[in-house]
């Protein structure tokens, strides 16, 4: 994955992460949308190679879409909080488009 800036400007819609049987909402400007998948800051660790879903909805439209993908990576401590990287994988081509558009618009 490569770098970008966190997304300040609020034009983000928060983000549902759904890991088990539990579900999760983080505020957009604590993620960072890539052309292969997501990275956000969370309390507790999750397991890598954890399956989760994530409901994304870009900015000036109303319709959410799901990814799924794979935990690859969960760093940090209990005090920091802890970095979660997670790569969507079957991605539709419409949706692979939608999230290389979401990315774009979130590094700029």
């Amino acid at each position: 994955m490569s770098t970008s800036k966190l997304d300040t400007s609020g034009a983000f819609q928060p983000v549902t992460v759904q890991v088990q049987n539990s579900t999760l909402t983080i505020p957009s400007n604590g993620v960072r949308i890539r052309p292969n998948g997501i990275e956000f800051r969370i309390a507790a660790p999750i397991a890598t190679w954890t399956e989760m879903s994530v409901d994304l909805q870009p900015p000036g439209e109303t319709k959410k879409f799901r990814c799924r993908g794979v935990v690859v990576s969960c760093a940090g401590n209990r005090h920091a909080g802890y970095l979660v990287s997670m790569l969507f994988m079957n991605l539709s081509r419409q949706s692979q488009e939608r999230l290389s558009l979401m990315a774009f618009t979130q590094g700029a």
